[in-house]
């Protein structure tokens, strides 16, 4: 297949899995050795940074007036040295919370996670399997009946936590932070709203940590078209996954989504056993 096709459909697929709770990094590594997609480049740093730099830009097109709200509210908070009563400084500083565990975790140990599971994916079964477990039990036990406004710090510093294990494929960033927010009570759409908006910092500096590989890396001119195929792809498919699980969460549980972590990796213990 021709790689700017392959940079399309992983586009497409990190789009999708970024937002959806069923692990981006999961299917990045898993849908091209299923597929027999063997080029570097699709596993280059190069490739990775577009792809992220896609979903972020997914992420501030669907969120720009709330991001820019928050960011004038807190901006005032430095200023007038105050949060109060202020529900958008308030909400400025829980999101600056919770972005910090998962932004220590992630600049000491994400490419050791990328790369180990890369090479031993006979892991990355029983990782869909816990995430599955996870959203399983969330669906199950949160009541689902607390909005954003209600969030408080030792909320923000828990789903900060979570977001921390998205390191591990199978996870889900999404997956992992919106599960958090139905164990402590949040409805699906504000706990998938508070997901998306604090992944925008995370997802800035994962895209600022990795273009520092570029630096000097000498692409080749043959390198643009996959990589603005891939950008494009991913930041489209990424503005359609959000609008559809903000809608879909309004009136549904987790439960499609934990039936499709358990089949993908079913598909995977066979793929291995064949293998």
């Amino acid at each position: 297949m021709d790689l700017v096709l392959q940079a399309v459909v992983l586009g497409i697929v990190q789009g999708l899995t970024e937002f959806l709770p069923i692990s981006s990094s999961w299917h990045l590594i898993v849908v091209p050795k299923l597929a027999g997609w063997d080029d570097p480049f699709l596993n280059s740093a190069a490739f990775d940074v577009m792809l992220h730099a896609g979903t972020l830009v997914a992420l501030v097109l669907y969120f720009w007036r709330d991001l820019w709200r928050y960011l004038l509210a807190f901006v005032r908070s430095i200023a007038e040295r105050r949060i109060g009563a202020d529900l958008d400084r308030r909400m400025a500083w829980l999101l600056l919370i919770s972005v910090v565990p998962a932004a220590i975790l992630g600049a000491l140990f994400e490419n050791f996670f990328d790369t180990f599971f890369r090479e031993h994916d006979a892991y990355l079964v029983p990782l869909m399997f816990l995430g599955a477990a996870i959203l399983w039990l969330a669906d199950r036990l949160g009541r689902r009946d607390r909005q954003m406004d209600d969030l408080h710090v030792r909320d923000a510093a828990i789903i900060g936590g979570a977001q921390a294990l998205a390191l591990f494929p199978g996870t889900s960033r999404s997956g992992i932070t919106i599960a958090a927010g139905f164990f402590l009570g949040l409805t699906g759409e504000a706990a998938a709203r508070f997901a998306f908006l604090m992944a925008v910092p995370v997802v800035f500096g994962a895209v600022v940590w990795k273009m520092r590989e570029l630096v000097g890396g000498g692409l080749s001119a043959g390198d643009a078209a996959p990589l603005v195929a891939g950008f494009l792809a991913a930041a489209i498919a990424g503005v359609l996954a959000i609008r559809f699980l903000l809608g879909y969460l309004r009136g549904h549980g987790l439960g499609i989504f934990v039936a499709y972590r358990i089949v993908a990796a079913c598909v995977v213990v066979v793929w291995l056993l064949a293998r």
